[in-house]
């Protein structure tokens, strides 16, 4: 007789698992712009507080726009806090407050390259006539007191330099240029906040718009004196004609 064999029972295959279905084009850019802003945000947080323990104050929030020529400013808090380039703390309240008439602010993107030094050299030059009305002059850069200090030094300048490393009161003035430079300009209010000059330009319109200015406020001094000087020979001669006829 033959033997019948039974065959063996093959194990079972192996299941694999199911493959994940590939997220959508759309939802997979979702998610990784979701992340980067986490990420801008943790960074922005690191920044933060890197700059507390360094002692930087928060900088106060730039305002929406710059004033313009004729605009009036709240003096107070407008800018945030600054200093020369001596290290001594100050504030836009604090140096119109300690003005005669009002303060010249020329920003320059960096102290001691050549378009920066005829800037100052200019302002320099033209020191006396420019405040013989009562206006302060001060330099704005932000950079550092060091560099701003050696700066002034080596050119004799007769006027402080004010150090804004944060950028807050060049961009509340309108003068930050993206992303951490500053444009060229100059801004001057008066001793009320008022804006008398807002404008971005060279070295040589820097000085001119101001020298300008400070002609146009002298001649209208001088109509001023004149036309007073006018008034009181005119009640001189009222009050002589009046006693005569009291005579």
């Amino acid at each position: 007789m033959v033997e019948l064999r039974k065959r063996k029972t093959p194990p079972p295959a192996p299941v694999r698992p199911a493959k994940k279905k590939a997220a959508p084009k759309a939802e997979k850019t979702k998610v990784g712009k979701a992340k980067a802003a986490v990420a801008e945000k943790v960074e922005a947080v690191k920044e933060a507080v890197a700059g507390e323990a360094n002692g930087e104050a928060s900088a106060p929030p730039a305002p929406a726009t710059a004033p313009k020529v004729g605009d009036s400013i709240t003096l107070a808090g407008f800018g945030g806090e600054i200093e020369t380039n001596d290290g001594t703390k100050t504030t836009l309240e604090k140096l119109v407050g300690d003005s005669k008439n009002g303060v010249v602010l020329f920003t320059y993107p960096k102290a001691s390259t050549p378009g920066c030094t005829k800037q100052a050299c200019l302002f320099r030059d033209n020191y006396e006539p420019l405040t013989s009305t009562g206006l302060s002059i001060y330099g704005l850069s932000s950079d550092s007191p060091k560099a701003n200090t050696t700066f002034k030094t080596k050119q004799n300048l007769p006027y402080p330099l004010l150090c804004d490393p944060s950028q807050t009161l060049i961009s509340a003035i309108g003068l930050k240029k993206a992303p951490k430079g500053t444009t060229r300009g100059v801004f001057v209010v008066d001793k009320n906040g008022k804006v008398l000059i807002s404008e971005p330009g060279g070295p040589d319109s820097t000085l001119d718009v101001v020298r300008k200015l400070v002609t146009s406020t002298e001649s209208g001094s001088a109509a001023t004196t004149e036309n007073d000087a006018e008034i009181a020979k005119t009640a001189s001669e009222v009050a002589d004609t009046a006693a005569k006829v009291d005579g």
